[in-house]
């Protein structure tokens, strides 16, 4: 039990970072009351351990802690994901009005930060249903308290209690449904309920509906419709560093979860081994891709059909955030290694597009002193190397060559087409189409509308722009060059989901 115990503790070594930070944030605040600047350099500092921790857990492949976690490079794939998006965050925080004009509260903004990062890095590896609740929550209840972080904004503390009210629902449905599938299988671990299903004959009445309560759970990570309601309210509310990190991490261990448990509970593994990339094996006879197709139809649509009508730039992001969600939703509709590795593309190159579109809309932010659309006007000519790198973002968002984002839309449509799924690729290419509208209406504002008031030029300091170049220079170069990032993916889904 010891040496089971201690082994398991040394492939937990991000995790465990990450608690250890955690205190030392906490701690370090108590003692370090009039300098809370040191708090957010130790939080920066144990986030990036953790991710070279899990860098070096590439390749490996073990369940730990009696099962209720693995270690394997799709895990590791995003807990990459996570802390790199989590160590920008913090980079982007040392330039935020928000979070630097309330200073008092950068050990709670830090530690919290820290937290969500855990949760994220547990959601990625977890295998037991209950294991992805605590990690679920742990995610979510820090996020609560951050959404309403700039308390003195009017609509900070209705995003945090909106948040609340959902994410408790949610859960509350999830744990419902996993109570069933309990009864049904007499199992949590995924592993187990997958044995279960193949070898007797459960309720299949039962079965649908707990597995719809689950996908309630995870739905509501990853702001799939009917499940987005909290999303553009949470999005607008919270300060934009939050917002970001909400929009990339939480959205990505929420994918992780629900791939894994798709994945794993219902493949027919008899079939895996019969077919080298892996195929639906449609237990107890259910065809589980054609309910996530139909979400993943209905989340895209709403999403880009709603953005539409969007003048606020957060609540226009947050609505292209949804409908990314039901882009990424396509791949695992299909659930073969094509698919599931397409899904790691987007990923990859969402986590660059959408944070540099973000970092935009904040540092405008703090020079203007507002996230709407009109504020945007003649932007091109105030600022032109800003508005040069939005124009990037978006063309990236909207899956428009030579950009990365073209390479994720490009391997989900053929992981589609491979397998078949014509409709909903072209349901996919139209919605691509839906969402170039109100991207071209920001950058219609920026040139070729007149400034209004001011005609000044912004100036951002080096350190901005080097930021920012960080977010731009991979959005086009792994438009040219993206053999590392599917070389990467495809190392990631090999032998997934086989213990």
């Amino acid at each position: 039990m010891v040496e089971q115990t201690l082994h398991s503790l040394s492939q937990f070594l991000p995790e465990t970072t990450l608690t250890i930070t955690f205190c030392i944030s906490i701690l370090a605040g108590l003692i370090l009351r009039n300098k809370p600047k040191v708090i957010p350099v130790i939080s920066f500092a144990g986030i990036l351990l953790a991710t070279v921790f899990a860098v070096r857990q590439m390749g490996s492949s073990q369940a730990v802690f009696s099962g209720m976690i693995v270690v394997d490079p799709f895990a590791v794939f995003f807990k990459l994901l996570v802390g790199s998006t989590a160590v920008i965050i913090f980079l982007f925080s040392i330039y935020s009005q928000e979070v630097q004009s309330t200073l008092k509260r950068l050990v709670e903004y830090s530690s919290l930060l820290v937290a969500m990062t855990l949760g994220m890095f547990l959601m990625a590896g977890a295998v037991n249903l209950l294991m992805m609740v605590l990690a679920i929550e742990l995610t979510s209840l820090s996020s609560y308290i951050l959404a309403g972080y700039t308390k003195e904004a009017p609509d900070s503390s209705e995003a945090s209690l909106k948040y609340i009210i959902y994410g408790a629902l949610s859960t509350g449905l999830m744990l419902y449904g996993i109570s069933i599938l309990f009864g049904l299988t007499g199992a949590t671990d995924v592993y187990a309920i997958n044995r279960s299903l193949a070898a007797t004959s459960v309720n299949s009445v039962a079965l649908l509906i707990a597995v719809l309560l689950i996908i309630a759970g995870f739905g509501y990570k990853i702001s799939a419709v009917p499940f987005h309601f909290w999303t553009p309210d949470v999005y607008e509310g919270a300060p934009i560093t939050i917002t970001a990190f909400l929009s990339v991490a939480s959205k990505a261990a929420g994918f992780a979860m629900l791939i894994r448990f798709f994945k794993i509970s219902f493949i027919d593994f008899n079939l895996l081994a019969a077919h080298a990339g892996g195929v639906w094996g449609l237990l107890q006879g259910f065809e589980w891709n054609k309910i996530l197709a139909i979400l993943s139809v209905l989340t895209m649509t709403l999403g880009n059909l709603v953005a539409v009508w969007q003048n606020n730039l957060k609540r226009l992001l947050a609505y292209s955030s949804i409908a990314h969600a039901g882009y990424m939703l396509m791949g695992v509709v299909v659930l073969n290694d094509k698919g599931l590795a397409a899904v790691l593309v987007y990923f990859m190159v969402y986590l660059f597009m959408n944070l540099g579109a973000f970092y935009v809309v904040m540092l405008v932010a703090n020079k203007v002193g507002s996230e709407d659309i009109d504020s945007y006007k003649g932007l091109g000519y105030r600022s032109p190397f800003i508005s040069v790198a939005m124009v990037v973002f978006f063309i990236s968002l909207a899956g428009l060559p030579p950009t990365a984002g073209f390479i994720g839309k490009l391997f989900l449509f053929a992981a589609l087409l491979d397998a078949r799924w014509v409709w909903l690729a072209v349901v996919g290419a139209l919605n691509s189409v839906v969402s170039l509208y109100y991207y071209v209406r920001v950058v219609r504002n920026m040139f070729l509308r007149d400034p209004e008031g001011s005609t000044e030029p912004i100036r951002f300091s080096f350190p901005q722009m080097a930021i920012l170049l960080l977010l731009l220079v991979p959005t086009l170069l792994f438009g040219l060059f993206y053999s590392p990032i599917v070389e990467l993916a495809n190392a990631s889904v090999l032998m997934f989901g086989v213990r």
